[in-house]
């Protein structure tokens, strides 16, 4: 990498983020919904810088934005998401978006590569009404019913009302052309605190974790709360607390060592402070790179369910309401992804799986995929104080560029 025109403009990268993260402002970092107007508005930003890097843009029907090369030679895709968290972050999805920009600007329109990187930016990865929704219409794993059934978490409306609201109803949504691409690359934060606490510049993720979600549902027996004596009662509410305890007393005798859990939401039945609880409810998820794993912890969860509805206090249903597969990452990418971390960051680098979902995973099954993380400052994403230097974002997209580069430049060589 001689040639000085073929490095990211670190000044232009940082005011790329920076841009992006002044619209949907919110403390210190963002709120920028699905198909909200900063959503929307940030799209628009987007669209509008593609044709700097000698791409053709759209946004499609579902609110994935496709620049496209008319150039010859491979073509390389790159992108992440725009939308975020609720009150969150500025750099979960936009610093993949941007790197790729950037790529794209600096390969595309240089005399000496052959080949050019197109950009993508999918929609919905945050999950605001459905998983991965615009990076799964793409690899063709969205239906229309699917579409019909979606519903905004924030919200009591349709996904079919935000699209009309959205201005995006009545158009094509974008499918892709397979045998097109030669992979896909995407950078991300890392949302961990490995890299930052290790001195490390760039982690090259080796797989990315499957996801399993399960509705845990308690039936117990509604009645007054001051009258019923407590020896007699069936407490749904106390059920699912004890519930909760046991997971975390038996789980860690039969998991690996990444597997990771969380209640993130339970709900009580009726829910009032003078009622004992007939019903209750909460979403469970475990994630692990490994399917055996997961196989042998939900065989756990349901045995602890049964062994719980057996005593005829209260009845425990375990239901399993999302499977996602774990992704492996092509070895060729991550390969290159070190190589331009040798070139660019001194080798400070580190082989590492991803604990978050990321709209890669799905990519992979299509294609090619790879995806690199720069440093998050103490570890925290999903969270407005969420951050990362400027000298780790501007390397990060310096290695990001040369490792594009690299990928372009083996696959021109490529025999066959």
């Amino acid at each position: 990498m001689s040639d000085p025109a073929l490095r990211a403009d670190a000044a232009r990268v940082l005011a790329d983020l920076n841009a992006l993260r002044a619209i949907g402002t919110y403390k210190s970092g963002v709120h920028k919904p699905t198909f909200s107007a900063a959503h929307m508005q940030s799209l628009e930003w987007l669209a509008a810088r593609l044709p700097e890097a000698h791409l053709s843009a759209t946004i499609d029907g579902i609110g994935n934005v496709l620049g496209t090369s008319a150039k010859g030679g491979p073509k390389l895709l790159a992108g992440s998401h725009l939308e975020s968290q609720n009150h969150a972050g500025w750099l979960d999805g936009p610093l993949g978006v941007v790197y790729a920009l950037e790529a794209a600007r600096v390969l595309n329109g240089h005399p000496g590569i052959d080949g050019a990187v197109e950009v993508a930016s999918w929609c919905d990865e945050e999950g605001h009404f459905g998983s991965f929704l615009g990076s799964r219409s793409f690899v063709g794993a969205v239906t229309e019913a699917d579409i019909d059934a979606a519903r905004d978490r924030n919200a009591d409306r349709s996904m079919r009302q935000a699209l009309q609201s959205a201005g995006l109803a009545g158009r094509p949504r974008i499918t892709a052309e397979r045998g097109r691409y030669i992979g896909y690359l995407e950078a991300h934060i890392e949302q961990g605190e490995r890299l930052e606490t290790s001195g490390l510049r760039i982690g090259i993720v080796t797989s990315i974790v499957g996801i399993w979600q399960y509705r845990i549902r308690f039936t117990g027996e509604q009645n007054h709360a001051g009258t019923t004596r407590m020896e007699i009662r069936k407490d749904a509410g106390l059920a699912l607390a004890k519930f909760c305890v046991a997971i975390d007393e038996n789980f860690p005798k039969l998991c690996g060592p990444r597997t990771v859990w969380t209640t993130g939401s339970i709900a009580l039945d009726p829910g009032a402070p003078s009622i004992i609880p007939g019903g209750a409810e909460m979403l469970f998820q475990i994630r692990d790179d490994n399917p055996a794993v997961i196989d042998r912890l939900e065989e756990k969860l349901r045995g602890m369910a049964a062994d719980v509805t057996a005593q005829g206090q209260v009845g425990i249903a375990v239901e399993r309401i999302r499977t996602g597969a774990p992704a492996l990452m092509n070895d060729a990418f991550q390969d290159a992804i070190e190589a331009a971390a040798r070139t660019v960051a001194g080798s400070k680098s580190v082989r590492m799986p991803s604990g978050a979902g990321h709209d890669a995973q799905v990519l992979s099954t299509i294609m090619p995929a790879g995806m690199m993380f720069v440093p998050s400052i103490g570890g925290i994403s999903h969270h407005w104080t969420e951050n990362t230097a400027d000298a780790d974002i501007v390397t990060g997209a310096e290695v990001f560029v040369e490792t594009c580069r690299l990928l372009l430049q083996r696959a021109k060589v490529r025999p066959g």
